[in-house]
């Protein structure tokens, strides 16, 4: 019996061009956003706040492969070789000028009595700014115990949230680097727009800055420009074989003049770059502290320096970008934390590679946590900074006090794994989104410890979709206090208006 092989298939992005090469098909490759303003019933949803109309529909250029790397046009679905990831478009969004100062700098005089949640002000005026460089030496735990209206958690006993001093003492290293000027083989090309200083010039201090990226893309767009601006970058770089999963914009530091930026990649590098300089830096070069692709990452609340990377493997790793990379071993005598007061016994418990608390602290990495031996699918810190919800793709919910390194709580999902998680502003409450169309709600108290859902399984109502953006998967979904604005996986990133009754603060994920 012979058996033939599956005629190949093509790649995405293909169409049927009769002119050229005989009429075969032909791969169409993007070399530019283009943005279109569709109109009509058709793109126009009617919900209980008013109706929703699709303002701009910009679609990003999907840069093919980078000619060095190996492309399989036929996969084999049957294959066990890793597989890269994909996460399609994400977006980081800012204003230099918040129409409304961050939660963090609010001066508040209440604690919520559920989750010790108070706010606090670093700033001696609303125009100044934090940038990379200052020199001011206060360190995340002082911050945080301030924010929870307890007493400066001593440095002798969280040693990294203290700068390292050296020779000058503390002082704020900027990345070195020009990006556009730069021969790295980790970068293909950069390419900054004829007219970037001057579009930075004229940007409205309050408009909407935007980081997106798509594959090996990533670029610095204006949505608060005009149409034709809108479409075209402020600066665009392609890599050439690492693709930007995740990235994240330190809302701490950032200025009118000044945007950090960290960038989590499939080859596990991380990329700190600062916009408005071009310059950037490179953690976790070629994988030397942990070779597995990084899903999610974002800065530690009110810290210029450090941040929390999520790699694939079940890793939770503490970076310092202003510190060296070494490669790095666990330390055996970090603790096993034990499981036995939850009821779940069986569940992999949380095992610290690297503590807070270690005498090694001249490098990277500042913390290691390994928390599961699957994909951490997304984190998200508490508003009062001491606590973290964790959810992975086999399915728990974990809330982990990371400044203590225990694990306060765990929750099974009812089957499949968690795919994002956040807490409400007053950090009452979580929710969990996950494969099983289940959207659980989780009190928590104080101590992070989860109360039982709002609504049990079974009263549990699977509700129709309440707006369908696109036939592709929706990769994020970002709120402005004017408009929403989603993006699917393949390019599309779509601004929809809000009804006037609709609009309120602004935020986004």
């Amino acid at each position: 019996m012979i058996a033939f092989p599956p005629p190949p298939r093509l790649p995405q992005h293909v169409v049927y061009n009769p002119n050229a090469l005989g009429g075969m098909t032909t791969i169409a490759l993007d070399t530019s956003n283009t943005i279109g303003h569709p109109s009509g019933p058709e793109y126009q949803l009617a919900v209980g706040e008013g109706v929703y109309a699709l303002q701009d529909d910009l679609h990003l250029a999907t840069p093919p492969p980078h000619p060095s790397e190996h492309t399989t046009t036929n996969p084999n679905p049957l294959a066990t070789a890793p597989v890269r990831p994909f996460t399609g478009v994400r977006i980081s969004l800012s204003r230099t000028n918040p129409r409304k100062p961050p939660h963090i700098y609010k001066i508040a005089n209440q604690v919520s009595t559920r989750s010790n949640l108070a706010t606090y002000s670093i700033k001696e005026s609303e125009k100044e700014s934090r940038s990379s460089h200052d020199t001011s030496s206060d360190g995340l735990a002082t911050h945080l115990a301030n924010a929870a209206g307890k007493t400066p958690i001593a440095a002798e006993d969280h040693a990294p949230m203290i700068p390292v001093p050296g020779k000058d003492g503390v002082k704020r290293k900027k990345p070195k680097t020009n990006i556009v000027k730069s021969n790295s083989s980790f970068i293909s090309r950069v390419m900054p727009h004829e007219a970037m200083t001057k579009r930075i010039q004229e940007h409205n201090p309050e408009g909407l800055f935007a980081f997106a990226s798509i594959n090996r893309a990533f670029q610095w767009l204006d949505l608060s420009s005009n149409n034709e601006s809108k479409a075209q970058h402020i600066i665009k770089i392609l890599f050439t074989k690492a693709h930007m999963l995740c990235h994240d914009i330190n809302q701490f530091t950032k200025g009118p003049n000044h945007l950090d930026i960290i960038m989590g990649a499939s080859t596990a590098d991380i990329m700190w770059f600062e916009a408005f300089s071009q310059k950037y830096a490179r953690i976790n070069k070629n994988a030397v502290i942990n070779s597995s692709p990084i899903y999610q990452i974002r800065w530690l609340p009110g810290s210029d320096n450090l941040f929390l990377a999520a790699h694939m493997d079940g890793t939770l790793i503490v970076y310092d970008k202003e510190r060296d990379d070494a490669a790095f071993v666990p330390e055996e005598n970090s603790p096993l934390i034990s499981l036995s007061k939850f009821s779940n016994s069986n569940y992999r418990p949380l095992h610290v590679n690297k503590s807070l608390n270690s005498r090694n602290q001249k490098s990277n990495p500042v913390a290691s946590w390994k928390i599961s031996n699957h994909r951490i699918n997304d984190f998200a810190f508490s508003p009062d900074s001491r606590h973290l919800a964790v959810v992975t793709e086999d399915g728990y919910l974990q809330i982990i006090d990371y400044l203590n390194e225990q694990l306060t709580d765990i929750y099974p999902s009812y089957y499949g794994g968690f795919i994002c998680v956040c807490w409400s502003p007053d950090g009452k409450y979580i929710l969990a989104g996950g494969q099983d169309d289940l959207d659980i709600i989780h009190g928590v108290d104080g101590e992070g410890l989860l109360e039982h859902p709002v609504e049990s399984r079974t009263r549990t109502a699977e509700l129709p979709p309440v707006m369908i953006i696109d036939e592709d998967p929706m990769s994020w979904l970002g709120f402005e206090e004017d408009c929403i604005i989603t993006a699917c996986a393949h390019g599309h990133i779509r601004l929809w208006t809000r009804p006037q009754e609709g609009r309120n603060s602004s935020q986004f994920d």
